[in-house]
């Protein structure tokens, strides 16, 4: 009986091996395609390979985003920064967020969230409806950070869900301080605001 269930392990190890190798280019593959038409999305028009290009850029000693520059005809036109907040109602918020040369806000996908369905997971297109000051697309992120109304900002938040709209600026201002390379727009101006300068605002959705 031992030979035999180990036998069977073996074998069901195998194949879930030739599986896991076999389905793994694919899944890059998607992976990267995602990432490009999420990019397309959020920049102006660029005739470079912005993937190829990334790089990375700290906004504090121990976090780093990383930047996909946009170029057209050799000429930087903005770029596209991956960036996350670990502070949403359902865990960490990633999205990738568009710039200008003259930092204002472009576009924005968001990539990842674990939000309440029909509430967090608004974010997605809430802040990109004309309707009340929900409309964040064209802020000009020289003037500060985006935060909620609740918090002394111009942004009206998801109803219900104060929190995911927190994290979602979070994210938003975290990517438009590794673009400028200033430090201090890190912070979202939430209630309360750890020493590195993200957001760690508690309470209830």
């Amino acid at each position: 009986m031992f030979l035999s269930l180990f036998i069977i392990c073996l074998v069901a190890g195998t194949i879930l091996a030739m599986v896991n190798e076999y389905t793994k280019g694919p899944i890059e593959d998607s992976k990267k395609i995602k990432l490009e038409n999420a990019i397309r999305e959020v920049v102006p028009e660029f005739d470079n390979s912005p993937a190829e290009e990334a790089f990375w850029t700290k906004i504090n000693d121990a976090d780093s985003l990383k930047i996909y520059p946009a170029k057209k005809e050799g000429k930087d036109i903005g770029a596209a920064i991956e960036s996350n907040s670990m502070n949403g109602f359902g865990g960490e918020v990633k999205i990738i967020a568009g710039f200008n040369v003259e930092g204002k806000l472009l576009n924005y996908v968001v990539l990842q969230h674990a939000e309440t369905p029909g509430l967090g997971d608004k974010m997605g297109f809430w802040f990109k409806q004309d309707k009340n000051r929900q409309n964040i697309i064209g802020s000009d992120m020289k003037e500060g950070v985006l935060k909620v109304s609740k918090d002394g900002g111009t942004v009206d938040a998801i109803t219900a869900a104060t929190i995911s709209s927190r994290a979602f600026l979070d994210a938003i201002n975290r990517a438009y301080a590794a673009y400028s390379g200033n430090i201090s727009d890190a912070s979202s101006g939430a209630t309360t605001t750890s020493g590195d300068g993200v957001s760690g605002a508690t309470g209830k959705q």
